[in-house]
């Protein structure tokens, strides 16, 4: 292995383990967020702080783009930002980080699912063999009811569907950038969304929420406002463009294994701030990594004798 390659294997390591623990880290600053704001509040300035940071990159791109462009760069940005944002904060308002960040693992698989069904991208039965686990897994999430000593099957907390609406808006937006979008650098595309999304989560803000009030009014909003500015900030704006980076160097399998990586992280956050996982939850969550691994997997091609 020469010194260049050495270097680049290391290199990507570190860019795997920052995003796992980055992205990992996302549904406990939500968690944190939450203690003051509401779930609309924590999802709007999560994008004002993330379209704020990436400025320098979207003003300057978003001269040169067609009608067209902006139009879909528009449809990027809600389902692929601004969405999911709302989604992911209302979603823990009753689920445990942990648990949201088990269920976010499924986004490849509705990468390959919506792309199946409106992309006319095929889909194989490796793909509907992991999606078939993944979602038995997401069955038992949501049966489970936490503080029932055990962990007996009970209602269905219907909050785990926000979680997998956002999946669904992740799959659109990646297919999207896929079939849409040939000539913009990821970041390009990612930076100017939000830009363009920026307006309505401003507008939604400071004159359809008590955002301002509770700034002026509420003990611990400031810090509270630190927690959402880091999502914003690092685990959205800073992550995509390390994760861009990994994938310039590294193949397409070795940078989507920070999926398996990310719900792990989540959960030790969630049991380090004292959050209870049941036995029913650990088969959840095992169900719902193994579906993901499945469905991805690429086969190896062994050479023949």
């Amino acid at each position: 292995m020469s010194d260049h390659s050495s270097e680049n294997t290391l290199k990507n390591w570190g860019f795997l383990i920052v995003l796992a623990l980055v992205w990992g880290s996302s549904f406990i600053l939500i968690k944190r967020g939450l203690t003051v704001f509401s779930p609309g509040e924590l999802g709007a300035f999560r994008i004002v702080a993330a379209a704020s940071f990436l400025l320098p990159i979207s003003l300057p791109g978003v001269r040169r783009l067609t009608s067209v462009q902006i139009q879909n760069l528009i449809l990027v940005g809600l389902v692929g930002s601004f969405i999911p944002a709302f989604l992911f904060a209302k979603a823990q308002t009753q689920l445990s980080s942990s648990l949201t960040g088990v269920l976010n693992a499924l986004t490849p698989l509705f990468v390959v699912l919506v792309g199946a069904i409106f992309f006319k991208s095929k889909i194989t039965r490796q793909n509907a063999l992991g999606l078939a686990i993944a979602f038995m897994g997401v069955t038992v999430l949501v049966l489970v009811k936490e503080g029932s000593g055990f962990g007996a099957f009970s209602e269905i907390n219907a909050y785990a569907f926000f979680v997998i609406l956002a999946c669904t808006c992740y799959g659109f937006n990646l297919n999207l950038i896929k079939y849409r979008f040939v000539t913009l650098r990821p970041v390009e595309i990612t930076a100017i969304s939000l830009l363009l999304v920026l307006p309505v989560a401003l507008i939604y803000l400071m004159a359809g929420t008590q955002f301002a009030y509770k700034l002026s009014s509420v003990d611990g909003a400031w810090q509270a406002l630190g927690y959402v500015a880091i999502l914003g900030i690092v685990g959205t704006a800073l992550a995509l463009i390390l994760f861009n980076m990994m994938v310039k160097t590294a193949s397409p399998v070795f940078a989507s294994s920070v999926t398996y990586l990310i719900p792990i992280v989540a959960i030790l956050w969630g049991v380090w701030d004292g959050e209870v996982l049941l036995f029913g939850h650990y088969i959840g969550i095992a169900a719902v990594i193994l579906g993901v691994w499945v469905g991805n997997r690429k086969k190896i091609n062994r050479p023949s004798n």
